[in-house]
């Protein structure tokens, strides 16, 4: 099975890229959504931070109380330690089983941090969705509503660009518009879809 592994910095359009993918009927695997679901009520991973944490770290309605987990890690090393040991595994778990049920002719697997846990490892290709780091900057600020000085320090504990680029078996430069970006798409997808057959 083909896989490609789709990555970025932040504010790169990794997620209007995937979602390109996904239109041409292309199964998406996504990291971050896998972080989710092993943590949704009635999960066994929910248990076990509750016993760990108490009973705060659960929203009203039952949920991971995601802000609450993000300051205790963020302050204690040991905790966050604690808290991958218990999740990454599942996470793991969860993402070749949802790449083991895709039917699509080929696997899109989009990973923030897929070339940071070596992950590119059980790809067959690995695309980075490349943005200058003033563009980048720029639109992370605006997206997520903070300060462009943030976002420099969110941009510093990433990968460095030349690091990610040297790694990409193919490239999706995003410094135009949106239409620029997903007729790209279109051309990988013809070329993923050639090497398939």
């Amino acid at each position: 099975m083909l896989i490609i592994g789709l990555t970025g910095g932040i504010g790169s359009g990794k997620s209007v890229a995937s979602d390109k993918f996904k239109s041409l009927g292309v199964a998406v695997v996504d990291a971050d959504v896998a972080s989710r679901t092993v943590v949704e009520p009635g999960k066994p991973a929910l248990k076990e931070i509750e016993d760990h944490f108490g009973s705060g770290i659960i929203t009203a309605e039952g949920k991971l109380d995601r802000n609450n987990l993000r300051e205790i890690i963020a302050t204690d090393p040991e905790e966050r330690k604690w808290l991958e040991s218990v999740t990454h595994p599942k996470i793991g778990e969860q993402i070749t089983k949802e790449i083991s049920e895709s039917t699509s002719v080929y696997t899109l697997f989009v990973a923030p941090l897929l070339l940071e846990t070596n992950s590119q490892e059980m790809c067959s290709r690995v695309v980075v969705v490349d943005v200058p780091k003033d563009v980048q900057i720029r639109r992370t600020a605006k997206r997520d509503k903070v300060s462009p000085n943030q976002v420099e320090q969110m941009v510093a504990a990433q990968m460095e660009r030349e690091k990610r680029l040297e790694k990409a078996d193919d490239v999706l430069l995003n410094s135009g518009t949106i239409e620029d970006l997903e007729k790209q798409v279109e051309e990988l997808h013809k070329k993923y879809i050639q090497m398939v057959e």
